[in-house]
């Protein structure tokens, strides 16, 4: 599952734009408002971005390591399999809110309200962002914004049960994120409106939730060849 996973998520990130546009569009407009008016800045934002996804990749690891540890019940219920599910179920999820039908990720995002309250003023000191240095420190802080887009990844990277695997996930996804972002704090004017037009966030919602559904279709698969006790020793 988790090479699929990886393939997966990295599209979500990439397909994800018309989330990223609204969540962290004014963010890094703050970010090109504090950066220096002489000289090229895509390097503070290619710095501030690289920041942003190392501190995914460390979430992923994080969430895989949470994961492997579930697996001691391994004997008792198919968490892996279980896990997986419920990350297919929150990529469907996800691509409702990306096509505008369904908002459930957004009441996601209120989960990381209380850390993001503890993380947000370590970020003063940060400004004005004279060098891409500071950029990448914002980003690492920045990462950890909260987001339902991220946290619905985390449930794969959960999925897992691998520290090493869920880190590559959270990867892969920040990765599918990057020339959305970038874009963005390059030519912002020129894109929001392309980005947030019906058509792209249908066509972007529709592909996420064929991930979900095609994931849900493997766990199913699983269940219906082993059964719930048989699936308990089953790698998918």
């Amino acid at each position: 599952m988790t090479e699929f996973s990886i393939i997966a998520i990295f599209f979500v990130g990439l397909l994800g734009g018309v989330h990223c546009l609204g969540m962290c569009g004014s963010i890094v407009g703050i970010l090109t408002a504090q950066l220096p008016k002489d000289g090229a800045r895509w390097p503070f934002h290619l710095a501030y971005n690289c920041g942003r996804i190392a501190s995914y990749t460390l979430a992923g690891g994080l969430a895989g390591s949470i994961g492997h540890a579930g697996l001691l019940l391994r004997d008792v219920v198919p968490v892996q399999h279980l896990l997986f599910a419920l990350s297919s179920l929150m990529l469907i999820a996800l691509g409702l809110y990306l096509a505008g039908i369904w908002s459930m990720v957004r009441r996601i995002e209120q989960i990381g309200s209380l850390l993001w309250q503890r993380i947000q003023p370590l970020t003063r000191p940060l400004f004005p962002v004279a060098t891409p240095a500071r950029a990448f420190l914002l980003g690492t802080l920045w990462g950890w914004l909260p987001c339902g887009l991220v946290y619905s990844v985390l449930v794969t990277a959960l999925a897992s049960s691998h520290a090493q695997s869920g880190a590559l996930i959270m990867l892969a996804f920040g990765l599918g994120t990057l020339p959305n972002l970038l874009v963005i704090g390059l030519f912002w004017e020129r894109c929001r409106h392309w980005v947030q037009s019906p058509g792209v966030r249908l066509f972007a919602g529709l592909i996420v939730m064929a991930f979900g559904i095609y994931g849900l279709i493997k766990v199913g698969h699983v269940f219906a060849a082993y059964g719930w006790t048989g699936s308990c020793h089953v790698d998918a």
